[in-house]
């Protein structure tokens, strides 16, 4: 699901559940880190398109790359988008990480069900057991609606917290 908000679905239930014990933020900087490599091989034609980065070793490695920059690029995001500076604003560093490992390996999870070309334990094992697990249809909407109930999840306990 290379450039797809799809991937944000299950991150934002993540979030609804565990609130400010999850960044969303460093979740979604990791889908973009995730398909850098998928977007060079298409624009260039050259590399396999689900390469290393769609691996469980790539994505360990992604990971902490999208840690390390999404602890300081998320403050940056939030003031785009204009979110008044709080406690929100900085971001644990093991939130930070967690997020950050949580974008990635879901990354390949959801890859691996839909994309042929995902090995996702390379080089260990090169064949690809998700594949097809569910309907990439299912897929889809397993997604959509994790995001639509994490949403709904997120503003409720947002809602109760400004009633007590």
């Amino acid at each position: 699901m290379p450039f797809t908000p799809f991937h944000m679905g299950p991150g934002i239930l993540i979030k609804g559940l565990l609130q400010g014990s999850f960044s969303l933020m460093v979740f979604g900087w990791t889908q973009v880190v995730m398909d850098i490599q998928p977007l060079l091989v298409m624009l260039t034609g050259e590399g396999h398109l689900h390469g290393f980065s769609h691996t469980y070793i790539g994505a360990t490695l992604l990971a902490i790359f999208a840690a390390l920059t999404g602890k300081y690029l998320s403050p940056i995001g939030l003031w785009i988008l204009r979110v008044p500076p709080g406690l929100h604003t900085r971001i644990p560093w093991w939130v930070v990480i967690v997020s950050a490992f949580i974008g990635s390996y879901s990354h390949v999870l959801l890859d691996s069900i839909m994309h042929a070309d995902v090995q996702p334990y390379y080089p260990i094992i090169l064949s690809n057991h998700y594949l097809g697990l569910i309907s990439v249809n299912a897929l889809h909407q397993f997604c959509l609606y994790t995001g639509v109930l994490g949403g709904a999840i997120y503003y409720f306990v947002q809602w109760r917290g400004k009633k007590t």
